[in-house]
This record gives C-alpha cells, sequence and structure tokens, in this order.
C-alpha cells in the first residue's frame, strides 16, 4: 500500500493583525503596531497550498478560528451585547481585547502533535490537539482546533482524537512545532523526536532566563503515552536555552525533518552527541540517516531566526527527491542563499530549492513550516480524510473567491474593536464550513 505525507496548511483569519503578542519571537514583536493586509496574507498562504498541490503533493486546508473571541470576553467579566462587549474590552482592556482578536491559528504547526498508523499500538492516525498555555491568545484554540480535525479526519476505524493536555504551564504543548518524525519510509515505522524547552517538575534542570520555554518533557512524554508509541521509537531531546533567550521559541525556528533526513543548526540542541547517537541507534544503525549540520560559522543563529531558514519545509517530491520550501527572505539574504545553494549539490537527499513570498505571515512570526500540519496518510486512510478540505483547482477558485468577498485588504489595531469585524467573521466562517463540509464547529454556530 502507498504511504504519502500531506500537508494541511492553515488558512489565514479574518483577523491577521500585527499587535505583537508572542513575546519571545523576534519578529512578532519588532512588528508590533503596524498594519495589516488579512486578504493578502489569505491569498499568499493560499498560493503556497496551490503550489505543493501543483508539485504533485497531496495539501489540505484547516480553517481558522472565530475571532474576536467574544465568549472570553464574557467569561472575563464584560456584558451586554457582542457590540457592548467589544466595546467595552477596548476600552478597559486593550491589552486583553488584542489578545481574543488573534489570528495566530493560521500557524497550523501548532495545531497538533499527530502520529501515523505505522507508529502507533492501535494502528490508527491520533491527534492532540496543543493546549498552547504560554501564551493567552493561543490558549483560546485547543478546543474548536479538536472540533475542526474530528470534522476533517471523521472516520474512528482510522483516526483517534484525544483531548488536549491539562490546562496548565507544567504540560504546557505546543504540538507538531516542536515535533519531527524520521523514517526510511512514511509506511515504515518511524523515530518521533519530541524536543522540549524546560523539565516541569525539576527545576534543577537548564532552562533559558530571558525568554520562556513553553514546551516541557512533560508534556512530550504524555502525548507519547496517548499515542500509543512503542518507548524504542521515541527520542526527547532539549532545546538549547541560549538560543530560545535569541528568540528560538520552536524547535522548527532552528531545526526541521523528512523522511531520514535532519536538517538542524549546531546550537540546536542540549547534549547534541549523545542525543543524536540515540536518534541513528534507534532509527537503525543500518539505515542512512541524513543529520545535515548547520555550522554557526556558516548562518549565525540570528541569520537563522531573521530568515527562518530552518522554519522552512522539507519535502519529498513524487520522483522521490527533496525539496526545501523556502520564504523569499531566504533568497534575499545573501549569507542563507548561498548556503541553501550549496545544500543542493552537497550529496544528501536535498536536490531542489524553491522559495514563496509569505510575508504577511513572516512578519508576524511565521514561515512555512509554521503554516503546516504534517499527516502521513497511506491511501485507504487519505480516502477516508474529509474530502471537501483537500486542495485542487476548485477549491482553490472557490476559497480564493470567498476571501475577496469576506476579508478586509487592511487592518490596523485601531480597526479590531470595530463590531462589524464580527458580523463579517462569522459571516465569512459561517460560509467556509459549508465549503469545506466542517459542519458546525464555531460556537456562533452552535448558539444559532
Amino acid at each position: 500500500m502507498k504511504f504519502f505525507e500531506a500537508n494541511f496548511d492553515g488558512l489565514v483569519g479574518p483577523t491577521h493583525n500585527y499587535a505583537g503578542l508572542s513575546v519571545g519571537n523576534v519578529a512578532s514583536l519588532s512588528n508590533a503596531k503596524n498594519t495589516s493586509s488579512p486578504r493578502q496574507a489569505a491569498k499568499q498562504g493560499l498560493s503556497k497550498m496551490k503550489a505543493l498541490h501543483d508539485l504533485g503533493l497531496v495539501q489540505g486546508v484547516l480553517a481558522p478560528q472565530e475571532r474576536p473571541d467574544t465568549y472570553t470576553l464574557r467569561r472575563l467579566g464584560f456584558t451586554g451585547t457582542d457590540t457592548q462587549v467589544i466595546e467595552k474590552a477596548a476600552k478597559l482592556a486593550p491589552a486583553v481585547f488584542k489578545a481574543v482578536c488573534s489570528a495566530s491559528s493560521m500557524w497550523t504547526a501548532n495545531a497538533a502533535t499527530i502520529s501515523p498508523s505505522a507508529d502507533t499500538a492501535d494502528g490508527k492516525i491520533h491527534f492532540t490537539p496543543a493546549n498552547l498555555t504560554n501564551k493567552f491568545h493561543r490558549s483560546l484554540e485547543p478546543v474548536t482546533t479538536g472540533k475542526i480535525l474530528q470534522a476533517m479526519f471523521r472516520s474512528t476505524s482510522h483516526f483517534a482524537h484525544h483531548t488536549h493536555l491539562p490546562d496548565n504551564d507544567h504540560f504546557g504543548d505546543e504540538g507538531a512545532a516542536n515535533h519531527t518524525r524520521l523514517c526510511s519510509q512514511y509506511g515504515k515505522t518511524g523515530v518521533e523526536l519530541f524536543v522540549f524547552g524546560r523539565y516541569a517538575f525539576d527545576s534543577t534542570k537548564p532552562a533559558p532566563t530571558r525568554y520562556p520555554a513553553r514546551h516541557t518533557l512533560e508534556a512530550c512524554e504524555a502525548v507519547a503515552r496517548l499515542h500509543g508509541l512503542n518507548q524504542d521509537q521515541v527520542v526527547y531531546m532539549q532545546q538549547n536555552p541560549d538560543v530560545i533567550d535569541q528568540g528560538v521559541f520552536h524547535n522548527d525556528v532552528i531545526a526541521v525533518g523528512n523522511q531520514n533526513v535532519l536538517f538542524y543548526h549546531q546550537q540546536a540542541f542540549v547534549d547534541s552527541k549523545n542525543k543524536l547517537a540515540e536518534l541513528q541507534r534507534k532509527f537503525g544503525n543500518d539505515q542512512e540517516l541524513h543529520l545535515i549540520e548547520v555550522k554557526t560559522d556558516e548562518v549565525s543563529v540570528e541569520q537563522a531566526i531573521k530568515t527562518y531558514l530552518f522554519n522552512t519545509q522539507v519535502i519529498t517530491l513524487p520522483n522521490g527527491e527533496m525539496a526545501i520550501i523556502a520564504p523569499t527572505e531566504c533568497r534575499d539574504n545573501p549569507t542563507v542563499h548561498s548556503y541553501l545553494q550549496q545544500l543542493t549539490s552537497r550529496g544528501t537527499p536535498i536536490k531542489q530549492v524553491h522559495y514563496y513570498d509569505v510575508k504577511q505571515s513572516m512578519q508576524n512570526g511565521g514561515g512555512p513550516a509554521c503554516l503546516r500540519l504534517r499527516v502521513v496518510l497511506s491511501e485507504q486512510e487519505q480516502a477516508a480524510v474529509n474530502q471537501h478540505v483537500i486542495m485542487n483547482d476548485n477549491l482553490f477558485a472557490d476559497l480564493n473567491q470567498w476571501v475577496d468577498k469576506h476579508y478586509r485588504d487592511e487592518l490596523s489595531e485601531a480597526d479590531l474593536a470595530d463590531p462589524q469585524l464580527l458580523v463579517e467573521s462569522r459571516t465569512a466562517l459561517d460560509e467556509l464550513t459549508q465549503l469545506l463540509d466542517l459542519g458546525s464547529v464555531y460556537q456562533f454556530q452552535q448558539s444559532k
């Protein structure tokens, strides 16, 4: 049976804005208060999805969250009509209000951790939504994310869905942004690499001091248990606290993997030598594993963060070659561009680099890899996926038309307080759930 890796990209939401909510994310903070373009952002994301579809990959779409989140504002004591709730919150608690307007669910790498059927004890694909407890604006996402994933992957014969981990920083879980699966072939049992920032129950262990470590070892271990993974096929690696303090808030800003390739920076991990040896051993000493280490004197951590060299997608094309999907920022940086040009001729499986413009996302702190959630599927499992979320020429045209109809061309921080934005967002999402055959996944639909 044929197996392959599908990418499900987050559709940028109607309230895409630059509020600078993410402490530890250099791009997010440096572009705070800039005027955004939700329409352009959504179309840039759709163009990347269509490009991967045209390269021969299976590409899907993951719907955004409802924002502004008036339900959370009511939980926080704001009363009245939706308009009154928005006006009061914007005036009395502007920081809270900006948080409930966030469109950060576009970064689908944080939506969940997924283990394919080849790795799990029951032979099903397992999904655990990330709780994202470290950032208030992102902690609002997991319940709706779980509903959307269940609407996309409905078959109980093929898919198993778990509730997100307890909403506490001890089990801080940032999803697939800190998870990589390595394998000889997609359908073979692989090694699942979980990367964490700190030990929740042991303060004597290394931890960053400037920026928060969002993901804990204990969260990694819990997800591995939930997914029924064999511990002989699991590796836990700690992210280097020094690079977290330089702005590497997730592992996918400093490392990325695909099949038998791990592409990472020299400073990415704690105890690299021993941990990479464990990874090779569990992968199989008789199997070829390409550990592509980028030295600091080749590309600095600062350059890697600025260009998102490692927040690229490493994909396997239908002809078996691997390609890197990179933001245009990598092409525009002479050092990084030169490195990538050399990489394709070094004898590794990576033979091509493709550059795409995702500047609206990049300015808010997320590159190509942030925008996608990877799911390994067999042909039978793919047939069980909700086919309305799979990219094709018709869906691409329909979604672009939908964006043109509902999205604003510009959005400033002040515009977030416009009550009409909530009406526009709900109207758009209601129509989107019909386009994607999701049912009533949003709270406003359930209260109709």
